[in-house]
Parts: structure tokens; C-alpha cells; sequence
């Protein structure tokens, strides 16, 4: 199987001023290729480090991708390495990229200077591949088998994400061009409501007895739960297809409702197509969660076709004088409580005419607990016409997880209510 290695350049990424989100992007581009990425390096700004760092990912490696340290600046010295790790003597200037370079710089109103003509001349041993999207282009060394014990690729991208993600297509029409390609397949799903320990002792059995072949990774976050990803590489397409579907079924049948999606999924997009397959409508009253609910909904493309709405009932006058809920369920019981968020509920689908709704009222930290309700409680509250249902969950005392937790969990209850209701 072709192995390569990710590599970015710059100090502002060691440093931490920068988050490296290059890496993350190529990877999975490569892993669709059915390319393994065996490595994903930080390298500093320093000509020498970056020459042997890149010997030694070359040896290891059929392809290796870095980005960073290509701009016009002094400090940006990756050409100048790799001029050196390519035995190139002298520059060339790439004709096609100082067009764009000039049409770039010209639409801001720019002057066009040495230092950005300079962008478009590289190491005389390379090839390029334009960069529609910037002024550094990318450059493509090719290595023979006497070098490094194998025929190895470096391709070297600019490390404004932008730029970098725009010429990835090129890049792995490159790849295929020049490299026979194993296939691959990932077959993902989602579970929810079980912790990751929890959840690989549940399945230990089942996953003890998987072929060699088939690898399982456990993928948890704490809004989507835990991503179950079943790989093989190698091998037809249609004959991984029916091995990873015949090892499924069992996998199925003992976390039952626990998955709740059988592709790379969130909840909120879980919910919302069911919605759009049976034409129901949503709508969100949140006080603990602050409005995160409802941002989640609306960030699927397409959601106006069933969320309808959200009151962010904050302050118990906001419950009351808005949701309807009666001022005497707020002073016995108060407001994180059943009763409370069941009001919630049901007020909110009655204002706004909705199929569904979900509620929520608790304590998030990292004050306001008491013995009876301490943080991390909350209630959930779920409506339709077939009835109001609640729920209490505890978590931790960690505000902003504790927010997350809750919206997912409502989202996860919600979701449940539907499947059952729409699916009978």
C-alpha cells in the first residue's frame, strides 16, 4: 500500500500561534485514494532541519505533502531547501503562474513586485502545478528509486488553507496519474448515549472476532458521540462492501437504538432528515443551552424546511410570559424541573404550530447547584401530539461541556421520539 507522510513548515505552527487544519483535510483526502498517512510532522523554520526531516520522510515514504514557508517574505525558506534537497542548481521562472500572480495582485489594486515575481520561479528540478488560488504555486519533486530506495513524490503546498485546500484536486489527479492505487473502505457509524470504555466492552466479543483485515476505530466527540469506523484496504470494492455489511449486522443487533446513524452523520443532521422524509416541522425552547440547540439545527443546509423557530427563555419571566408557563409550576417546583420543561415544551410547539419540540432547563456551572440539583443537571423536555415526555441527566461540572452535552442530549432524546413515533 502507497504510504505518505503530511508535513508543515513554519514556526507559527510550533509555537501554537497557528492552528494546523491542513493536515486533517489532506489526510483525508489521501485516505480516500487509499493511501495510508503514516505521519503527520511539525518542522521549524530552519533550512537544515527542513532538508533532514524531508530526507527521512521521503525514505519512509512513497508520497510526502508539506505546506508552509512559500510566501515572498525572507522568513518563508521551504523553496530554498528544497532547491537544495533536489540537487536543483538554478531557478525557473513558471510563465503560468506569474499570469496569475499579475491577474491576482491587479483586481486588489496592487503593484506587482520583485518579491511577488519571485514567487513564480522555482527550483529547476520540479514541476509545477498553477495555484489558481494564490501566488505560490505548487511544486511537484519526483525522485527516483537510486535516491531513496523507492520512486517518492513531494508535492509542496502554501499553507494558507485556502490556497493549500483549492489545489488539493489537482494534487490527487497528480497522485493517480502516477501511482497504482490500492482500494479502500470505511464503512462508519454513529452511536450515542454510551461512553467510548463503555461502549468497546459492550462490543468487546464482536470485535475480537473481526477478520485481520478489518480494522475498527473508535472516533469519540463530545456532540456527535462516539464514530465507530469498520477498514479494509485492499481488495474489490464490492467484495469489501459485502464483508463490512455481513460483520454490521451483528454489530446491530447488539447496540440496537445506541447507533443512531449508519453513515458519518451529526444528530442534528440525524434529526433533520427525518423530518424532511416524513415533511415535520421543529421548533426549540432553551434556557440552560442558551440557544445552542437551535444553532446546531439551523447549521445543516436546508433546515428551514423544518425548524420553525426558538425562544431562548433565559429568565423565568421569559418562561412564563412568553412559553406560558404558569408562575406556580416555577414556584413550586422552579425551574430546572420536570414540570418546568414539559411548559417549555409544549408552549413553544403551541406557539409556533410545530410537529416537535424540545426543551431544556438546567444548571451548567459553574454556581447555582444546590444538594437536591447540583451542576451538571438538567431536564430535557420532548412534545408532540402523541404527548410530552421528560428527562433528567446528570454530567459534570464543567460549564461549556456541560452545555454541549446538554444540546446533544436533547438532540439524541428528540431523535429517538421521532424514529419511534414516525418509524411505527
Amino acid at each position: 500500500m502507497t504510504g505518505a507522510s503530511i508535513c508543515t513548515i513554519g514556526d507559527e505552527i510550533l509555537i501554537g500561534q497557528i492552528t494546523d487544519t491542513n493536515s486533517a483535510h489532506i489526510s483525508r483526502a489521501l485516505n480516500s485514494l487509499g493511501i495510508r498517512v503514516s505521519r503527520m510532522v511539525s518542522i521549524g523554520d530552519d533550512h537544515n532541519v527542513i532538508i533532514e526531516s524531508l530526507k527521512q520522510e521521503l525514505l519512509e515514504n512513497e508520497i510526502v505533502i508539506t505546506t508552509g514557508g512559500l510566501g515572498p517574505t525572507k522568513d518563508d525558506i521551504t523553496k530554498n531547501a528544497l532547491a537544495e534537497l533536489s540537487e536543483s542548481r538554478s531557478y525557473k521562472t513558471d510563465e503560468r503562474q506569474l499570469e496569475i500572480i499579475h491577474r491576482i495582485l491587479s483586481a486588489r489594486g496592487l503593484d506587482v513586485l520583485d518579491i511577488n515575481r519571485a514567487q513564480a520561479d522555482v527550483p529547476e528540478n520540479c514541476d509545477v502545478i498553477p495555484n489558481r488560488l494564490g501566488t505560490a504555486p505548487v511544486m511537484v519533486f519526483r525522485f527516483p528509486e537510486s535516491r531513496f530506495g523507492h520512486k517518492a513524490t513531494l508535492y509542496s503546498l502554501p499553507g494558507v488553507p485556502f490556497e493549500a485546500l483549492g489545489a488539493l484536486e489537482d494534487i490527487l489527479n497528480d497522485i493517480k496519474e502516477h501511482n497504482s492505487l490500492s482500494d479502500i473502505y470505511h464503512r462508519t457509524v454513529m452511536t450515542y448515549g454510551i461512553a467510548e470504555s463503555a461502549l468497546s466492552k459492550k462490543i468487546a466479543d464482536w470485535e475480537d472476532n473481526l477478520p485481520e483485515d478489518m480494522h475498527l476505530a473508535y472516533l469519540p466527540n463530545a456532540l456527535t458521540g462516539v464514530r465507530l469506523r469498520l477498514s479494509i484496504y485492499g481488495g474489490s470494492k464490492a467484495e469489501q462492501e459485502s464483508r463490512i455489511e455481513s460483520e454490521l449486522k451483528g454489530l446491530k443487533a447488539i447496540l440496537g437504538d445506541i447507533i443512531y446513524s449508519e453513515k458519518d452523520d451529526t444528530l442534528e443532521s440525524a434529526v433533520g432528515d427525518l423530518l424532511k422524509a416524513y415533511g415535520k416541522t421543529l421548533s426549540t425552547a432553551e434556557s440552560c443551552t442558551g440557544g445552542m440547540i437551535s444553532s446546531l439545527i439551523t447549521s445543516v443546509p436546508g433546515s428551514s424546511e423544518y425548524f420553525l423557530g426558538s425562544v431562548t427563555s433565559y429568565a423565568n419571566g421569559v418562561k412564563e410570559n412568553v412559553l406560558g408557563v404558569p408562575a406556580e409550576i416555577i414556584a413550586e417546583h422552579g425551574a430546572v424541573s420536570s414540570e418546568c420543561v414539559a411548559a417549555m415544551a409544549e408552549g413553544v410547539r403551541r406557539i409556533t404550530s410545530s410537529d416537535y419540540s424540545v426543551a431544556t432547563s438546567g444548571i451548567a456551572g459553574p454556581g447555582g447547584g444546590s444538594e437536591e440539583k447540583p451542576v451538571g443537571t438538567v431536564w430535557i423536555g420532548v412534545s408532540s401530539d402523541n404527548g410530552t415526555e421528560t428527562f433528567r441527566l446528570k454530567f459534570n461540572s464543567d460549564r461549556k461541556r456541560n452545555i454541549e452535552r446538554f444540546s446533544s442530549s436533547a438532540l439524541h432524546i428528540l431523535l429517538n421520539k421521532i424514529k419511534k413515533e414516525l418509524n411505527n
